[in-house]
């Protein structure tokens, strides 16, 4: 049997830390993995080059430590040693790069915002749920960590 692998897109929201939590009570009931994806934005505007560069690299390194945050938290909560990547770009698009070059993925697991809209990669990937090569699994931003549990 193949080992199920989730992926979750890491950010400094708390619907993220809920789809890590979801994802990693999943992976250990199902002998699986996580993966975790950390997203560094573009940046909108060009300043001088090395100002450019500084900027880039503050935000890189912020992504960096998030991940390598959660993915210690993971592995002190679940036993669980998860594959980080950091990744510049585009959300949507860099997400749908890693699932291509992941085939092993099974889930994309992103967490939903608790208040106003869902956010822009549910809003994506929902619409574009009909040709992912995963399940796209939604955890709600209202739920609690105990509602986790139970449900995973």
């Amino acid at each position: 049997m193949q080992q199920r692998v989730y992926l979750v897109i890491m950010d400094e929201t708390d619907e993220a830390r809920l789809a890590l939590r979801f994802a990693a009570r999943r992976a250990v009931r199902t002998g699986g993995a996580v993966h975790i994806l950390a997203l560094v934005p573009r940046q909108e505007f060009v300043a001088f080059g090395g100002v450019q560069a500084t900027i880039e690299e503050e935000a890189r390194d912020r992504a960096e430590v998030l991940a390598t945050t959660a993915a210690g938290s993971l592995a002190t909560e679940s036993g669980l040693m998860p594959t980080i990547v950091v990744r510049e770009g585009d959300g949507a698009h860099v997400v749908r790069e890693y699932l291509i070059e992941h085939p092993e993925i099974s889930a994309l697991v992103l967490g939903a915002a608790h208040d106003g809209g869902p956010g822009p990669l549910i809003t994506h990937f929902a619409a574009q749920a009909g040709v992912l090569p995963c399940v796209l699994m939604i955890v709600p931003g209202g739920i609690d960590d105990e509602g986790i549990d139970a449900v995973s």
